[in-house]
Parts: structure tokens; C-alpha cells; sequence
């Protein structure tokens, strides 16, 4: 019986401790449920947070488009290749997830990522990696690069998606429309020109989505979700436009390929409206490659003394000081300012002409003589009126506002003929605005408007904005009317050659020595030389300012006849030649593409339009050409390669540099090429036949000496 007692008094133990454990258990959850924290830990929300997915809605980047809605910038998708390289990923040997074979995958894709095979080889030897990247080429492939890649079928290559910002007309306006990438938290950022001041305009509003998610990773039915869509950013329209600027581009190329120069600037202005029209600079780069080497914009961020050219204002200051007779006579030549001789550019001047005449042959002792008896305060005062030594406020980036300072009478001399002061090209532009609009300076723009992506409205419109009168009526006309006498002035200047037969200009030529650390450079072409114009006179609306730093060649004879070519390319666009009925058959020609038409009917063609045929090759029919859709000037040569074999040497004497390097190119023929000038000797006699081992001589007409023994090649 003592047994049966301490069985019952264990088993009593055992189910008390057994209720006492379900006691404790039940308090503790009660106290879990009712307590909104255990342990300082709110358990609801961190039940919440296990199960809450936060998702960024990345917003669309706006596009840049130019006046005539042709796209400049857009995000697009791209995507980065990877290689896997940990052979677990593979579980099936018939169907590796592993890179297997390294040598033939470097070898295959080397030549589609453009990277050494090498390169690639050791990227994917390295130990230890369960993947990697195959930079830098591998990074931002476009759609049409992934495609060729996976047509391989390389195990172990895969890619990662993401989206960059792409230029569809690459070095077009790269200045203007800037560029932008990824920076290091991976969004994409504005850099540089209209993607850089209008970031945040153009980036948007990203998105949020926050949901309550399931084991399987799907939203919860019934639960509370937030979605914030995003707001995608704002579409910009410049003023550019694309036709304008190209012929721009084209003018930039023509120069460079004219002479060796260190740096060409150029741009188109509404004058009446203020709209940029067009800007091209050399150096130039391609935003899509970002093989930048100057990263200032030259429309607004870079200053140089603009030499002659601010004749224009300074005698317009004298006129507006009413100290101006254009008929009154001084001595040129010389004059002497305290303890500096100025002289005229020729040295020695043109005797004892007018103040008028002065103007025309770009006289520095008449804007001396002018500028001291303004004083300084008045020319200063005038300067600034006009916009010099402050930014313009035009929305691009850095713009910087130049320097008029001057105190001593040296320095008010200098200053009348741009020297000792500096400007930047936006500010001429501006300030030569006053002729357009009957002495009114308007303020210039590069924004065009801008769009709401999302609903089309227009959110900015930018229109023409008067700022100030700076002249009046009788002082605009009286230097409208000297500096069309100084274009027309043939012979006594370089201004006529900047004026095409299909339109008349008025314009004003500067050279202005380069200042460097202090101190003027004095090098046989240490200089800048510049022209600022209005055009048409007799109706004037558009302005055109192009500079070029250390253009190497005797005159600028060559840079002047491309801008001529724009101009006259701008007027026939317009529609505002003023060329006269008899000779309204020198203006610009269009041609259309010859391409697999007889040659021998096309070049009658070209003969009767004025235009310089050049075959190439013994064939019936046209294969390739030089230009092609596009507008070109009577005179100028059109290169028609035909389908024939035998190719003979055509007489070159006389064709210009652009042009015998066009033939090169068509032909892919090696060449070297010194001097400057036409074409004088070749080492091919004409009618000889040309293989494609052949190697083309060029010498230019003048040679000098420093020259003689380097050659430019393109072999």
C-alpha cells in the first residue's frame, strides 16, 4: 500500500508542474499579445517589417530635343555582361551555368566588346569569384551588343540590366546639350551643359511602392499597400536647331581641315528673338564616348580679349557720347599715349583719312583718339550697358562675366579696340543684338520650352525679351552703315570675304594677340582672329560671331570662305538671299543621292547645275558619293566612285586640302600631306593608274620650312 500512495503523490507532482509550465506559457502570451513591446522591441511592427516590401519606382529621365523636335538625349536601356565563374552554379554538365571554356569565351567576345582577348582572359582566370564584370567595354552595351553576344551561346555569360543616357546625334551641340551618367549611388546626374542645369527638372520624381508580401514573395490580399507613382521628368526643347547647327559642324570641320588651329568658336544668334540657333566649337567631343579634353563651354565660360571687334561699340559709344563725326579727319598710323606708341595693324596707317574710313580699315588710332576723348568712366559705362564684364544669365552652367577694368589712358586705349579687357562669345552676341532691334539689346536664350512629359503641357515657354535700349536710331543706322561698307570694302580688309554672293552682311573683323600668364604671346600666330556679323543688311536678323585661336595660315582667307559657305547655307534655309535676278544663279544647290544611277547622265547633270563632277573608276554606275542630300554651293565638286575597276589619277592641281583628303578617303588610299594651300605637286601623274597599295604625296602650295620634314599621314 506504500507503494501505491508515493505513485499517486509522484504522478500529483508531475501533472501540478505539468499545468504550472502551461500557466507560465499562457501569461507569457498573453502579456505578447496585450503588450505592444517585449523586451524593447515593438513586435507588431517588427512582425510588420519581416513581411514589408519597400520598392523605388525609378522615374524616366526627360528628353532633350532641338526647336524642331529632332531627340538629342534619351535614357535607353543597356546592360552590363557578367560571367559567372563558380562551377556550382552548374547542375546539369549538359547544360553549363558556369563559364567552361575561358580561352574560346575571351576569344569570341573580344571582338564584339572591342577589348583585348588577353584582357578578358584574365578577368575570368580570377580565383576565388563566384562572378564578374567584364569591364570596361562590357559595361552599357546597347540592345544590338547583348543580341550579338547571346547569338553565341557562351555558358556562364549572362547580363545585368540597367539604363543609360544615350546622344543620338553624338557630337552634335555637345556643349549645349551636355551630358549626364550614373555617379556612385547609381542614379543618373547631369554633367555639363543643359543636363547638368536642369537636372532636376529632367530627372523627375522617383516612385514608392510599399507592400505587405507572403513566403512566396506575392502581395498579401487585403492588405494595406502605398503606391506613389513615379513622375517622370520634364522634356526640354533648345532653340538649336539641327539643321543650322550641322551647317555649323561642317563650317568647324572645313576650318580645321584648312590650316592647323588650336581652337575655332562659333555661333548663330536670332538677333531678334535671342534664340541660339546653332554653336560648334573645335575642340569638340562626342557624349556618348565622353573623349572630352576641354571641359569649359566657349560660349560662356571661356574669355579671351576680342580685339577689333569691339570697334562696333566702341565707336557706337563715341556716337551715342555725341562726340562722333564720321566725316572729321585724323592722321592714322600712329599716336602716342603717355609713354606707348598704338599704331594701326600695317604700321604706317593710310595717310589723313575719315573717322568713317577708320572704322573700315579697322584703325586703332581712331578708336584711341575716340576712346580718350570718351574717358574712362563713359566707355566703361557704355561696355557695361551693353552687357560686357556681366554673366547674361543664359541657363547653362559656369557662365563667367569677363573683365572691363581700365584706369589709365593706355588702358582706355587698348580697351577701344579689345585689348586688355575680356569677353566671352554669348556677351558679343547679346550686345550685337542692338543692331537688330533699332538699339535694343535682347536677352539670348538656349530653352526653347519645356514639357510635361506626363500631360503635354507646357510648363516654360521662353520668348523674346527686351533688356535695354543701348543706341538710338541714328546710331544703330550709322554703324549699320559703316559696317557694311567695311564687308563691301573689297581689298582693304578681310571682312569681303566673309560675305557669300547670295547675301549681303555687315561685319567687323578682329585680331587680338593671345594673353598668357601676363604677358602677350608673340609668335607669327599667337593670335585670335575673329568676325562678328549681321545679316541680311537690308533686313537685319541673324548674327554670326566665330573666333579662331592660332589659325595657321597667312590669312584667313580659307576660315572666311567656309563661314561664307554658312552664311550663304543659312540664308538659302531661310529664305532671305538678296542677291539680285541676274546673279541669283550662283546660290545653293540641293543634290539628292546619285547612288546605282548612270554616271554619265548624272555628271551631265552636275555640269549644267554649275557644279565641278569628279569621276572615279571606269564604271557605268554610281556606287558610292561625295556629298550626298545635302545643300552645296555652285562650283563645288561632287565625287561620283563608280562600279568600275580601273582607276585612274584625275589632274588634282589646284583642289583644295579638303577636297584631295575626300578623294583619299573614298579610295582608302595612304597619304602624307605638308604646306598649306591648294594642291601644287603630287608624286601620281594624272591618268596613272591607282591600286590600292598606292601611297598619294601631297604637297601644298606653300610649304614653310619649319614644315617641310612632317608631313601629316593617315597611314
Amino acid at each position: 500500500m506504500k507503494r501505491r500512495k508515493n505513485t499517486i503523490v509522484t504522478n500529483r507532482l508531475i501533472i501540478i508542474c505539468i499545468f504550472l509550465s502551461f500557466l507560465c506559457i499562457f501569461l507569457k502570451l498573453c502579456f505578447v499579445v496585450l503588450s505592444p513591446t517585449v523586451d524593447g522591441k515593438n513586435l507588431a511592427e517588427f512582425a510588420s517589417n519581416r513581411n514589408t516590401v519597400t520598392q523605388t519606382l525609378y522615374a524616366t529621365r526627360g528628353n532633350i530635343y532641338d526647336v524642331n523636335g529632332e531627340r538629342l538625349a534619351q535614357s535607353v536601356n543597356s546592360y552590363t555582361v557578367i560571367a559567372y565563374l563558380d562551377s556550382r552554379r552548374t547542375t546539369n554538365p549538359k547544360k553549363p551555368q558556369h563559364v567552361v571554356d575561358k580561352a574560346r569565351t575571351a576569344k569570341e567576345l573580344a571582338p564584339i566588346l572591342n577589348m583585348d582577348e588577353n584582357r578578358i582572359l584574365d578577368l575570368l582566370n580570377q580565383e576565388g569569384l563566384y562572378q564578374v564584370e567584364l569591364g570596361p567595354n562590357g559595361r552599357g552595351i546597347t540592345e544590338i551588343t547583348k543580341s550579338a553576344i547571346e547569338e553565341l551561346n557562351l555558358p556562364g555569360i549572362d547580363f545585368i540590366a540597367s539604363s543609360k543616357r544615350y546622344y543620338n546625334m553624338g557630337a552634335f551641340a555637345p556643349y549645349i546639350v551636355g551630358y549626364a551618367r550614373k555617379n556612385d549611388e547609381g542614379k543618373i546626374v547631369g554633367y555639363m551643359g543643359i543636363e547638368s542645369y536642369f537636372n532636376e527638372e529632367l530627372t523627375g520624381t522617383d516612385g514608392i511602392h510599399v507592400y505587405q508580401r507572403d513566403a512566396s514573395g506575392y502581395q498579401i490580399p487585403n492588405t494595406e499597400a502605398t503606391l506613389n507613382l513615379p513622375v517622370a521628368g520634364k522634356d526640354i526643347y533648345l532653340t538649336i536647331d539641327n539643321k543650322i547647327q550641322l551647317f555649323a559642324e561642317n563650317t568647324i570641320t572645313n576650318i580645321v581641315n584648312s590650316a592647323e588651329v588650336e581652337a575655332v568658336y562659333l555661333s548663330i544668334m536670332d538677333g531678334y528673338t535671342g534664340a541660339i540657333l546653332a554653336t560648334a566649337s573645335s575642340p569638340s567631343f562626342n557624349p556618348n564616348t565622353l573623349d572630352i579634353t576641354e571641359y569649359l563651354n566657349p560660349l560662356t565660360s571661356i574669355t579671351y580679349e576680342p580685339g577689333s571687334t569691339m570697334k562696333i561699340f566702341s565707336f557706337a559709344a563715341a556716337m551715342e557720347a555725341g562726340i562722333y563725326d564720321g566725316d572729321a579727319l585724323y592722321d592714322s598710323g600712329t599716336i602716342k599715349v603717355d609713354d606707348y606708341t598704338i599704331k594701326d595693324f600695317n604700321g604706317v596707317g593710310w595717310g589723313r583719312i575719315s573717322y568713317d574710313e577708320g572704322f573700315t580699315h579697322s584703325s586703332n588710332v581712331a578708336a584711341t583718339h575716340l576712346a580718350l576723348e570718351l574717358g574712362a568712366d563713359r566707355l566703361t559705362d557704355y561696355y557695361k550697358l551693353l552687357g560686357f564684364g556681366s554673366p547674361t544669365g543664359i541657363t547653362l552652367p559656369n557662365e563667367v562675366a569677363g573683365k572691363i577694368s581700365m584706369q589709365y589712358r593706355t588702358e582706355i586705349a587698348t580697351a577701344s579696340f579689345g585689348q586688355g579687357i575680356t569677353t566671352t562669345p554669348i556677351q558679343t552676341l547679346q550686345a550685337l543684338s542692338f543692331l537688330v532691334n533699332d538699339g535694343v539689346i535682347v536677352k539670348p536664350y538656349i530653352v526653347d520650352k519645356m514639357i510635361d512629359s506626363s500631360t503635354g503641357d507646357v510648363v516654360l515657354q521662353n520668348t523674346r525679351t527686351e533688356l535695354r535700349r543701348v543706341a538710338s536710331h541714328e546710331t544703330t543706322v550709322h554703324v549699320q552703315k559703316i559696317m557694311r561698307e567695311t564687308v563691301a570694302a573689297v581689298g582693304r580688309t578681310d571682312a569681303y570675304r566673309y560675305e557669300p554672293s547670295t547675301v549681303h552682311v555687315m561685319g567687323k573683323t578682329g585680331t587680338a594677340q593671345i594673353a598668357e600668364n601676363g604677358r602677350y604671346l608673340t609668335g607669327t600666330y599667337d593670335y585670335i582672329n575673329s568676325f562678328a556679323g549681321v545679316f541680311p543688311y537690308e533686313n537685319p536678323r541673324y548674327i554670326i560671331y566665330v573666333s579662331l585661336k592660332k589659325y595657321h595660315y597667312p590669312n584667313v582667307r580659307p576660315a572666311a570662305e567656309a563661314v561664307a559657305d554658312l552664311i550663304a547655307e543659312v540664308a538659302k534655309y531661310k529664305n532671305i538671299e538678296t542677291v539680285t535676278p541676274e546673279t541669283e544663279n550662283t546660290s545653293i544647290i540641293d543634290i539628292p543621292s546619285y547612288l546605282s544611277l548612270n554616271v554619265e547622265e548624272i555628271e551631265e547633270k552636275l555640269k549644267a547645275q554649275k557644279l565641278t563632277p569628279i569621276v572615279i573608276g571606269n564604271g557605268k554606275y554610281i556606287i558610292r558619293q561625295y556629298p550626298t542630300k545635302q545643300k552645296i554651293l555652285i562650283g563645288t565638286k561632287v565625287f561620283l566612285y563608280t562600279n568600275g575597276n580601273e582607276i585612274k589619277m584625275p589632274d588634282v592641281t589646284g583642289w583644295s586640302r579638303n577636297e584631295i583628303i575626300t578623294f583619299c578617303n573614298l579610295l582608302n588610299l595612304k597619304y602624307t600631306i605638308s604646306g598649306y594651300g591648294t594642291v601644287g605637286k603630287i608624286n601620281i601623274e594624272p591618268d596613272t593608274i591607282i591600286t590600292p597599295d598606292t601611297t598619294l604625296e601631297i604637297i601644298l602650295g606653300e610649304i614653310p620650312e619649319t614644315n617641310r620634314d612632317s608631313p601629316e599621314t593617315n597611314s
